[in-house]
């Protein structure tokens, strides 16, 4: 006779982590990973353009663009801005737009919706985050305490960069390590705009940001009715911008801030003869955030990130002490927050998660492939180096330093998480070899059999 399972194990159903998503969900997601890995490409590729022309002959023409003011009139308006700083201020709002309009989008019909699914990505950003903030801190403290301000410089992770490379190495990975990466990395990304609208807002000014809420007021207007004119919303975007950057509190924000006023659910549509109304986590395929999230997000992958790397990672090392450099207590912060407090806070968080509640690994995942993802995660670059600028100042000796060592430990990160993924890939991909050879699914491969058996 079967035992009957005790009460208290029926009402606490154990739950899997990183289990398979809904068939919209997945869809999404493959989306996701197509556009975002095409934008990888081109962030590398204004990455390694800027370092190529930052150290050749031609280097006084880069810091001439990058310093050039293509507006001087602007000054009465705080938009007197150099070339490089309207690719950090301006272009990346769109950028954090998308990022806003994602956040939404998995709080309200994605992974994140659901509490009991959320905790995972929550929970594993934030030990992802809190343990590279001590080993920056404690580093630096060891060494005279000079340069605290950038202890949110190794917190972020790129996902643009980190889905290209997770792109590259996978072909037959788990479906629910790509969600879990993705659905990390809009976690990751809330806590770092946080962040920065606390921590890294100087000189604060309330009447400009209090005046924002007019034009974002009626950006939420128009678009919760359903109307997706550009010719109102681009300037009430322009106008929402301006005024925070005025307001002192990055320009950033008013990106995420605009994004977060769009509807993800499409409206409720009227259910015809014999046809159920449309509601539920699928609802969501019509609304004005996906629309808006189609139509921007290339904008953000394919242009408006890889002009920011293009200016904001030109580290200048000709005549540079590389073994002084190498050594710079700041540098050796950033590099063991991003490689050490990265994989470390987001695996072990993740581990105490499973050992001390009923959450468990999904029968899929191996705790290799979280491995994997965990040192994936230490890929910091567009979030890492913007912190960098707000802590330090673009252009400033501790900026440059900033920029070398946030694109050495992002190559470090990189390099183990492909050592990693490449094996855990090949694993898998064997596994579904045998699985398609095997046919009849008694366990011996169909073409060992003989053909009468076949």
């Amino acid at each position: 006779m079967t035992p009957r399972t005790p009460p208290s194990e029926q009402r606490r159903p154990k739950v899997r982590l990183f289990s398979r998503s809904s068939w919209p969900e997945a869809r999404h997601l493959a989306d996701v990973l197509r556009t975002e890995t095409v934008g990888g490409a081109l962030l590398l590729l204004g990455a390694v353009t800027a370092l190529i022309w930052a150290n050749s002959p031609w280097s006084d023409s880069y810091t001439r663009l990058g310093g050039w003011v293509p507006w001087p009139g602007g000054a009465r308006w705080h938009l007197d801005l150099n070339v490089a700083t309207w690719a950090a201020d301006g272009l990346l709002a769109i950028f954090f737009f998308v990022v806003g309009l994602e956040l939404k989008r998995e709080f309200v019909a994605g992974e994140l919706r659901d509490p009991r699914r959320a905790a995972l990505p929550v929970v594993a950003a934030l030990g992802g985050m809190l343990l590279p903030a001590l080993i920056y801190v404690a580093v630096v403290l060891t060494a005279g305490g000079e340069g605290l301000r950038g202890w949110a410089i190794p917190t972020a992770t790129d996902i643009a960069f980190a889905l290209a490379v997770l792109a590259v190495v996978s072909s037959h990975l788990p479906q629910g390590l790509r969600a879990f990466l993705l659905t990390l990395a809009v976690v990751d990304d809330l806590f770092a705009i946080t962040i920065i609208a606390v921590f890294y807002t100087a000189d604060f000014h309330p009447v400009p940001l209090l005046a924002a809420l007019a034009p974002i007021g009626l950006f939420a207007l128009l678009v919760q009715r359903g109307r997706s004119w550009w010719w109102a919303l681009v300037p009430l975007a322009i106008t929402a911008w301006a005024l925070v950057h005025a307001s002192g509190v990055h320009a950033t924000v008013a990106g995420v801030l605009l994004g977060f006023t769009v509807p993800v659910l499409a409206r409720r549509r009227a259910a015809g003869a014999g046809q159920p109304a449309v509601s539920g986590a699928g609802a969501d395929e019509g609304g004005l955030a996906a629309r808006l999230e189609h139509r921007w997000r290339p904008v953000s992958a394919g242009l408006a990130v890889p002009i920011f790397a293009l200016f904001a990672a030109g580290v200048t090392l000709r005549g540079t002490d590389l073994g002084a450099l190498l050594t710079d207590p700041v540098v050796i912060a950033i590099v063991a927050g991003l490689v050490l407090g990265k994989s470390i806070g987001i695996f072990g968080s993740t581990y105490l998660l499973a050992r001390f509640t009923r959450a468990e690994l999904d029968e899929d995942i191996t705790w290799s492939d979280l491995l994997g993802i965990a040192l994936l995660a230490g890929v910091g670059f567009t979030v890492s180096l913007l912190i960098g600028d707000l802590a330090f100042g673009a252009g400033s000796t501790a900026d440059d330093r900033v920029k070398a060592a946030v694109l050495l430990g992002s190559v470090i990160s990189a390099g183990l998480a492909a050592t990693v993924l490449v094996r855990r890939n090949a694993a898998y991909r064997r596994v579904a070899e045998r699985e398609r050879l095997d046919v009849d699914g008694d366990g011996v491969p169909d073409v060992y059999q003989r053909p009468a058996d076949r």
